[in-house]
């Protein structure tokens, strides 16, 4: 469960009567003292709504409330949401027992509000239970789309909508004859849509003319996507409220469910209606794989159809989402740190120089981009509390007994930041990540249990690839070819608005000027 507890003031008055009132008539299993060794519970707790309180109304976000609560009660805690008892973990040690001894016990979902709407009653794999369908859908889209093999044949892709993109703002610049004001926010996610709408659907939407309308709509479609899974619904904290729908959540994603179930269906029968007319002569893409790949797959009884569409969703949310998040704080942390900004394009300079455009291939080479990029997903992981998981079975954890249905939350935003592994934990620094340093091998992908901003063990987040190879290219061609500075030179503000991702909250606006030549760009 996503902890992105934002109250709705009149709401919570409203009903905090009815939860004290019926607190004592509602069913909750009670264990008896001394009856288990369990993580020590934090205080402050409040009848049937356990620490909700604390986590939605303390000012703060809740990755820093549950740091705070890990300073006095250790690496593993427990609290409540609402009925349902929770497990945190902020230690490297706790992590890597999770995701080693009990990776099968905690690799599934808890069932929420947000991923059965959204997620077509759980159909969409990233928010299904651990289990048979998972590993058949998790499997197809491993070997069809995010395999090795498959990356590379998408490379060009990759690398046009990237280079198209620059393109386009160089002609804005051209056109202004001056330096280009441009929000970054909303650059980056267009740049990361139209990369996998191409991989997934072979669809390409200008932001001009008659295409813009849609993509404006694909792109508020697919944001809501994420801020209504990453929302507080009360069901899910106190099931027998859930029909109140307080705050009007529940009718905010029946709406973007149905808009967004609209936009993929449409993209489905044309590609039925493509494979039907014969043409043979068209890209494949993942809905043309997947057209052909799940026919004898147990889909657990859901609709093939549905099974498409949910698979389609997640990995356009997923990649255009928090590729984009990431893309955002990399930049905002170089406009503030300009040694560490001259030094990429020194890299830059070293390495690919000014007479042609950096790609793919060089990425290797430029190691100090790759340990900004490092550095980035440490202090702000796209998801702070990787992905929503539950206990399935009686466990021990740290020496502590973990009852079945707990859910676990993995406190990455504390973790990344403990001081025994990280000299000077608060401060922006890749070196740390270059050959000089203790650091040097700890990687990403979820074998180093210090460093987890993908998350860890069977449900670690297939994108990996993706994601990181579509944030070193993109930020390694626009820094290559414009001179990037923020307006009146102000320092980015690193203020953040908590969620199923990390947003920086304001824009991110900056002034382009381009510095590579007329002939490689303007064509």
């Amino acid at each position: 469960m996503s902890l992105a507890f934002e109250y709705h003031d009149a709401a919570v008055a409203a009903v905090i009567g009815i939860l004290l009132i019926s607190y004592y008539a509602y069913p909750m299993k009670r264990g008896r003292a001394g009856s288990t060794r369990k993580p020590p519970a934090a205080g402050g707790g409040w009848p049937l709504i356990g620490h909700l309180h604390l986590l939605g109304g303390s000012g703060e976000p809740p990755y820093i409330t549950l740091g705070s609560l890990a300073d006095k009660y250790g690496p593993i805690f427990s609290i409540r949401i609402g009925v349902h008892p929770a497990v945190v973990v902020s230690s490297w040690e706790l992590a890597k027992e999770c995701f080693t001894t009990l990776d099968i016990v905690v690799s599934t979902r808890p069932k929420i509000t947000a991923a059965k709407i959204l997620g077509y009653n759980y159909a969409n794999f990233g928010f299904s239970p651990y289990g048979n369908f998972w590993r058949e859908m998790r499997k197809v889209t491993a070997s069809e789309l995010l395999s090795a093999s498959r990356f590379e044949l998408l490379r060009d892709i990759r690398d046009s909508e990237v280079k198209s993109s620059l393109k386009e703002l160089y002609r804005a610049c051209v056109e202004k004859k001056g330096d280009l004001l441009v929000e970054m926010k909303q650059w980056f996610g267009d740049v990361n849509l139209n990369v996998i709408l191409r991989m997934i659907a072979g669809k390409r939407y200008s932001t001009k003319g008659e295409d813009e309308q849609q993509v404006r709509r694909i792109r508020r479609v697919f944001r809501e996507f994420f801020r209504l899974t990453g929302l507080f619904v009360v069901g899910d904290a106190i099931p027998f409220l859930g029909w109140l729908d307080l705050g009007g959540e529940v009718k905010e994603m029946k709406k973007t469910a149905m808009e967004m179930d609209s936009i993929v269906s449409e993209w489905l029968e044309e590609h039925r209606q493509t494979r039907d007319s014969g043409d043979t002569e068209s890209e494949q893409d993942f809905i043309d794989v997947l057209l052909s790949a799940l026919n004898g797959v147990d889909l657990a009884g859901y609709d093939f159809d549905t099974v498409i569409k949910a698979t389609c969703t997640i990995l356009i949310a997923g990649a255009t989402d928090t590729t984009a998040v990431t893309m955002v704080w990399a930049l905002s942390l170089l406009l503030n740190n300009h040694h560490a900004l001259k030094k990429v394009q020194d890299e830059l300079d070293e390495h690919v120089g000014k007479e042609r455009l950096v790609n793919e291939s060089d990425i290797d080479k430029l190691v100090y981009l790759q340990a900004v990029v490092k550095e980035t997903l440490r202090l702000y992981p796209a998801g702070t509390f990787a992905s929503p998981r539950e206990f399935a079975e009686n466990c021990t954890l740290g020496g502590y007994n973990i009852q079945a249905g707990t859910r676990f939350i993995l406190n990455l935003w504390k973790l990344h930041r403990d001081p025994r592994i990280w000299s000077n934990p608060l401060e922006f620094q890749p070196e740390r990540f270059l050959s000089t340093h203790k650091n040097m091998n700890i990687d990403v992908r979820g074998q180093h249990f210090e460093l987890l901003p993908f998350g860890g063990g069977r449900r670690l987040c297939p994108g990996i690839s993706f994601g990181l190879q579509m944030t070193h290219l993109t930020l390694a061609t626009l820094l290559q070819a414009f001179e990037i500075t923020t307006p009146s030179n102000v320092e980015v503000d690193m203020s953040a608005t908590f969620g199923l991702t990390n947003m920086k909250t304001s824009p991110l606006e900056v002034l382009l000027k381009p510095v590579l030549s007329h002939q490689l760009l303007y064509v």
